[in-house]
């Protein structure tokens, strides 16, 4: 009892020292860290806005830059829990390009002789096809890694070099193209978003599902015991996250379809073309929903889950998760397994965006991928990542794109640019780290 009563003094005296900023975000536990990326974030939209006469923040560069952040976001989720375990990932371009080049072989060229094109099933048996080849191309570099003890680094660097190789081996060195109707809409564009009607059925399920979520984590601290945020902090978290997922949906919904296509539409409907013209909102693009629902996969996968809990085990202590008896060798098969299945989504993702699978496909893309999860608060140290902070990270490193992109600067100089953000980004998580200790 009086260990108790010292114990609520404390917390009152504590409470009264600290400023009102820090109990703020005790109280609402939100991760200083993406708040600062979410800052940063901002900051990086409004420069890019303003040096860019107003171009940056408009409905079309935004639906176009959330459909561009897609396939690294989906490769990033994965790429968290490669470097959470402390090995690292370089081939994932290359097998991006891979994947990529088969699945267009397939739909272009060897199904339509069997099934005829735009076959119903083509798209499944690609993309079907897709994922089956590219989780053993993973569980092959986890394998190499993990019972032969070699260095992932040097593992996935072979990697890089064999598949961007056998990509151009595939079809030497062609392009193929145009890809399956139904394949195409995983690529975003006017057939490639759900309009309207089903973006704000989205939303507003997106917003149930934040209150819901919310209203039984405060369920299960009263079952368990632990402490809950205060009520204030709850209703301020669903607010928050029903403004953001709404304005984005608002924002989608604000971006029309081109004149000429939409008056074909028109026409084809039998639709009288009105004096203002007709508008028709693209709403939220399959990609960016493609990659939303994988990252809330992820996201169980890595918290609420025992494959979960065994690969931050491992990364924390390797050599107490092994005498823990995990599994450490078939654990890290498995998380390069999950990571080649999230090349062949990416790589669905380009291919149907592109419309052609082509021999740079995936180029750079291992670098993006890698410093959208380090920019997302991912340790290269290892035991340390989230799976939201590297798809906000990955959309930091396609907003510095699309901002240098609409300036007209170079492509070197992009890439200098890319290069310093990562080294920066790793710098600031060894200052983290190290004040932390």
């Amino acid at each position: 009892m009086a260990d108790t009563t010292n114990t609520a003094h404390f917390n009152s005296a504590r409470s009264a020292v600290e400023s009102p900023v820090k109990r703020f975000f005790r109280a609402t536990e939100i991760d200083t860290r993406l708040l600062g990326m979410v800052g940063a974030m901002l900051i990086i939209w409004i420069g890019f806005d303003f040096l860019s006469g107003g171009l940056f923040l408009t409905p079309r560069n935004l639906w176009n830059l959330s459909v561009q952040t897609a396939s690294v976001a989906v490769m990033a989720t994965g790429m968290v829990l490669v470097i959470v375990t402390r090995n690292i990932d370089l081939s994932v371009g290359s097998i991006l390009g891979f994947v990529g080049m088969i699945m267009g072989v397939l739909q272009a060229e060897l199904l339509p002789q069997v099934l005829g094109f735009n076959h119903p099933a083509t798209w499944i048996i690609t993309l079907a096809a897709g994922l089956a080849l590219g989780a053993a191309i993973g569980a092959l570099h986890g394998m190499i890694i993990a019972f032969l003890n070699v260095p992932s680094f040097i593992v996935t660097l072979g990697g890089l070099l064999v598949w961007r190789g056998a990509t151009w081996f595939v079809t030497s060195g062609r392009t193929v193209a145009p890809m399956d109707s139904t394949f195409r809409l995983m690529g975003g564009g006017t057939e490639g978003s759900i309009g309207a009607t089903a973006s704000w059925i989205v939303g507003a399920l997106a917003c149930l599902a934040i209150v819901a979520s919310i209203i039984n984590a405060r369920k299960q601290r009263k079952r368990f015991g632990f402490p809950r945020r205060p009520v204030w902090a709850e209703y301020l978290l669903s607010a928050v996250g029903c403004l953001l997922v709404l304005g984005a949906v608002a924002i989608a919904n604000s971006y029309p379809w081109p004149t000429n296509i939409a008056r074909r539409f028109a026409d084809a409907n039998g639709i009288v073309w009105p004096e203002g013209g007709l508008f028709i909102a693209h709403g939220i693009a399959i990609p960016v929903l493609i990659a939303i629902m994988i990252g809330i996969v992820m996201t169980f996968i890595s918290t609420r889950l025992r494959f979960g809990r065994y690969v931050f085990a491992i990364g924390g202590n390797p050599e107490a998760a092994e005498l823990a008896g995990i599994k450490t060798r078939w654990v890290t098969v498995r998380i390069f397994a999950l990571m080649g299945m999230l090349c062949a989504v990416a790589a669905a993702i380009s291919t149907a965006r592109l419309n052609a699978a082509t021999n740079a496909q995936g180029e750079l893309d291992e670098l993006y991928t890698i410093a959208a999860a380090v920019i997302g608060g991912t340790s290269l140290a290892g035991g340390m990542g989230t799976i939201a902070g590297a798809m906000l990270g990955a959309l930091v490193m396609q907003s510095l794109q699309s901002g240098m992109v609409l300036l007209g600067i170079d492509s070197p100089l992009q890439r200098i640019v890319v290069g310093v953000v990562l080294v920066t980004a790793v710098w600031l998580d060894t200052v983290y780290r190290a004040r932390a200790k």
